[in-house]
C-alpha cells in the first residue's frame, strides 16, 4: 500500500467537528485579547494574563486566573485538556 492510499479525507463539517467532546484546548491570554475577540463579555481589567479552555470547536468553556483551574475543568467535563501556545 502506497503513502496515497493510507491518507484519510475529511469534509470541511468533519474535520469541524474533529476531536468534539473529546479534547479541549488551553491557552494563556491576554484580557485585552479578550475584549476583541469576545465582544460579549462583561469588563475585564485590562493587562491581565488568564487562562482560557476552549472546546475543540474553538467555543470558549471557561476564563480563569490559573493554568491548574483551566486543566481541572477540562477534566470535569471529561475533555483530554491540551495546550497551546
Amino acid at each position: 500500500m502506497s503513502e496515497a492510499e493510507n491518507k484519510i479525507a475529511l469534509t470541511p463539517t468533519q474535520f469541524a467537528h474533529l476531536g468534539e467532546g473529546i479534547v479541549a484546548y488551553m491557552r494563556q491570554i491576554d484580557s485585552d485579547d479578550l475584549k476583541n475577540k469576545f465582544p460579549g463579555l462583561p469588563e475585564i481589567e485590562s493587562g491581565l494574563r488568564l487562562w482560557a479552555l476552549f472546546a475543540a470547536n474553538g467555543q470558549p468553556i471557561m476564563l480563569t486566573d490559573e493554568k491548574s483551574s483551566a486543566m481541572a475543568s477540562a477534566m470535569q467535563h471529561d475533555l483530554t485538556p491540551v495546550s497551546l501556545h
